[in-house]
């Protein structure tokens, strides 16, 4: 199956201007012209509203014409000042803040979105690996409290490992009674956002324009950024193809290292992050043509339950799972090794999430 033709560049809901990171037209698709839908209120939760992510992606949902409430939940009472903060922004969006396990109830009611940035961050040398039990707990626990108070909601999940933390949300979510494959999504966005750019950077491109779609998973190898397939079209030598799929696949570890201890990498995943919700956001208002690369349930690739591919986002989240389209022999050759690691963290989460250890 190809990629799904019809994406259009569209007018951001942060500032109403034309911009083309969000979507492109894909070859061979008309251009269409898009109209603003109607506005509709829309309650949109963060979990994990005063960490390193969850401050900036704050913000810019803040700034969102889709957004109509904004609930800010953290185990921290700085969510807060967080909250405070914000509200001094002129923007009509409400902001609440709720602080514990608590005040998750009064969080979750009535959201149709729920953003999940919470957990802990990767450090010098950690690996996603390192992450795992206590970013698992983390999301089994917020994610239950989803199922109990917003059953019908669309999940993002951003915390990490997102190869593994979905799985375990989607077991979760099984045993409430109210798993919806459409409405659970892993946001591997950043991997786009950064193939994007670097690709743009290597190739003098107008960033604007260009669309590097990105499967697989989100952690390592298991990110396989397809520029075969980039728009515009354009050529690479066999070492380009090297060192940019390598740069895109270990950018995180580039921040994480350049911030030397201090943080990974935070705005570029709050404004992924951002830019997913928003696509969310007016896929659930009707807009026809919203493309976005997300981790969610899939028959895409074989024994691969799971699996990050370009999805068309609609009324009730993931509207369509598309195919990978034509891969190259070198992309041939990454997805068969990269897929016994991503199956390995797939199967992980599902353990995880069956026999969660006991609680001391």
């Amino acid at each position: 199956m190809q990629l799904s033709a019809g994406q259009t560049t569209r007018a951001s809901a942060f500032t109403g201007q034309r911009v083309g990171v969000h979507a492109v037209a894909r070859p061979g698709a008309a251009k269409a012209r898009r109209t603003m839908p109607v506005v509709e209120a829309k309650r949109v939760a963060v979990l994990g509203a005063a960490g390193g992510i969850g401050q900036p992606l704050s913000l810019l949902l803040k700034m969102n014409k889709c957004v109509t409430e904004l609930a800010l939940f953290d185990v921290a009472p700085l969510v807060k000042g967080v909250a405070a903060d914000l509200s001094h922004c002129n923007t009509p969006v409400q902001v609440s803040a709720h602080v514990g396990d608590a005040e998750l109830e009064a969080c979750l009611k009535g959201c149709e979105l729920v953003v999940i940035p919470a957990g802990v961050p990767r450090k010098p040398g950690m690996t996603r690996d390192d992450l795992f039990n206590i970013n698992a707990g983390i999301v089994m626990n917020l994610v239950t409290a989803c199922a109990k108070y917003c059953p019908n909601a669309i999940l993002e999940i951003i915390c990490n490992p997102v190869n593994s933390t979905v799985p375990i949300a989607s077991e979760v979510l099984k045993a409430a009674g109210c798993y919806d494959p459409r409405k659970l999504l892993g946001v591997t966005t950043l991997d786009v956002v950064r193939a994007n750019t670097f690709v743009a950077q290597a190739k003098g491109l107008d960033l604007k324009e260009v669309d590097v779609p990105v499967i697989g998973g989100h952690a390592g190898i298991t990110i396989l950024p397809l520029l075969s397939q980039t728009v515009p079209s354009v050529t690479f030598s066999d070492a380009e193809r090297k060192a940019l799929t390598s740069r895109i696949q270990d950018a995180g570890t580039e921040v994480v290292e350049a911030k030397a201890g201090a943080g990974s990498a935070t705005l570029s995943m709050a404004y992924a992050a951002a830019r997913m919700a928003e696509s969310t956001l007016l896929g659930m208002q009707g807009e026809p043509n919203m493309f976005e690369c997300a981790f969610v349930q899939s028959d895409v690739v074989p024994g691969s339950p799971f699996f990050a591919s370009r999805v068309q986002l609609g009324p009730e989240g993931v509207a369509k799972v598309n195919g990978l389209g034509q891969l190259n022999e070198f992309e041939k050759a990454a997805m068969e090794a990269m897929l016994p690691e991503l199956k390995a963290q797939i199967e992980k989460g599902i353990a995880f999430a069956k026999n969660p250890p006991k609680k001391e």
